[in-house]
């Protein structure tokens, strides 16, 4: 597994979502959005999934799994590449579960709030109309492939 720096952590962190990439059965990716529930500085990742669909099929017959997050305004990002396990929701902790419901909490309050202050959104609020988990995946990171443009990045001895 490999280790992630607490940039790349606090990244993720911040993202409401990042898209996770696996290959369906043509051999072709398949991206969908997902949120991370807890990452660690070890390099094992944990996803929700909300559905038992696509997502779920391809990581039984292939494991391989990206995780791509961008932050459009710094002009950053990064990919991390693994292999997934799936663990079914029987198995959850009740720390995941809180875990993943203070995440939704958070997502409707800013939802709200931006609605309030006038930013054009969503009416109807889908993080309220979100299923329960069926699903966690766990990620074990192998790669990290920051995205950001070289002659943007910050030089040695730069603040």
């Amino acid at each position: 597994m490999k280790h992630l720096s607490d940039e790349v952590i606090q990244f993720f962190h911040r993202q409401a979502f990042t898209v996770v990439s696996t290959i369906d059965r043509k051999h072709r990716v398949h991206n969908s959005c997902k949120g991370i529930i807890n990452i660690q500085p070890n390099g094992r990742i944990y996803l929700l999934d909300l559905y038992l669909a696509k997502t779920f099929a391809n990581l039984k017959r292939n494991p391989n799994i990206s995780l791509t997050a961008v932050d459009e305004h710094k002009f950053k990002g990064f990919c991390l590449k693994g292999k997934a396990k799936i663990v079914k929701t029987d198995k959850l902790s009740s720390r995941i579960i809180d875990a993943w419901e203070k995440k939704l909490a958070n997502r409707i309050t800013k939802r709200i709030v931006r609605n309030l202050s006038g930013e054009k959104g969503h009416p109807r609020h889908p993080e309220a109309r979100f299923p329960k988990p069926r699903y966690l995946i766990v990620m074990e990171t192998e790669e990290i492939v920051d995205l950001t443009p070289r002659h943007l990045k910050k030089k040695e001895g730069e603040k």
